[in-house]
């Protein structure tokens, strides 16, 4: 068996012993709670519980005063990240629970995450600014290879890729366009951008979001006339008002 693969189910084998270890402590605490030990035990994990949700609670207090007063600072940043880490994938299952469809669950969250953005007023010049884009904005006739370099696309106008290295040359920032997460990541590692403006679906844009929390990630969802993953499209009314943002801080 493949060392990764032992690593893997090794992890996966401690995580199963871990949640036993867990379920049968709080089931000996239940049934036990006359002993001097399990009482402070109990205490303890109460006051854990307590403390999380005092953060959790300020961390949502924070987002909403920063989308409503269009301003933040470097603490309400820090604590609404460790809400938007923790509680995000809780958010999504209480949102399965109570059957809101998930797609609408991550339009809220990407619409929250530029909001939040657009209360820093970056100002950056456009040489610091990466736009990402889907390869499936490319007509999927198309026979030029984009992914490996945006310059071989010959601007026919029959998809948004020309009228995005257009927009790209005129704000002097740079283009990439990549067919998944894994590119995303090695393209903004290579570019070492100052901000981003990522064009893609809902579960694309908001697990970019979440993987690169540490720069401003203006987000904006394609459309999918034809289905999606295949001849796309984008508002380029959008892309040149997040230029503008990044461009003026506002």
């Amino acid at each position: 068996m493949e060392v990764k693969k032992r690593l893997y189910l090794g992890l996966l084998t401690f995580s199963l012993f871990l949640m036993a270890a867990v379920i049968w402590l709080a089931w000996y605490l239940v049934f036990n709670q006359t002993m001097l030990l399990n009482q402070v035990l109990l205490v303890l994990l109460a006051a854990a519980a307590i403390f999380l949700i005092v953060v959790f609670a300020v961390g949502i207090l924070a987002m909403v005063v920063m989308i409503v007063r269009c301003r933040t600072s470097p603490w309400q940043e820090s604590v609404a990240g460790v809400v938007n880490e923790w509680l995000f994938p809780v958010a999504l299952l209480v949102g399965k629970m109570l059957r809101v469809d998930r797609n609408t669950i991550l339009q809220s969250f990407i619409s929250v995450n530029n909001y939040l953005v657009r209360s820093k007023q970056v100002v950056l010049p456009g040489y610091e600014v990466l736009i990402l884009a889907p390869h499936c904005l490319q007509n999927s006739d198309c026979p030029h290879k984009i992914t490996i370099d945006v310059e071989n696309c010959k601007q026919c106008g029959k998809c948004k890729i020309g009228d995005l290295k257009k927009l790209a040359a005129q704000n002097k920032c740079k283009l990439k366009v990549v067919t998944g997460g894994t590119l995303a990541r090695k393209a903004i590692k290579e570019q070492h951008p100052g901000a981003v403006i990522a064009i893609a679906c809902e579960r694309d844009l908001s697990l970019g979001i979440q993987d690169i929390s540490a720069i401003p990630v203006l987000g904006i969802l394609n459309r999918r006339p034809h289905g999606p993953c295949m001849n796309t499209d984008v508002d380029m009314n959008r892309v040149q008002t997040a230029l503008n943002f990044f461009s003026q801080g506002g």
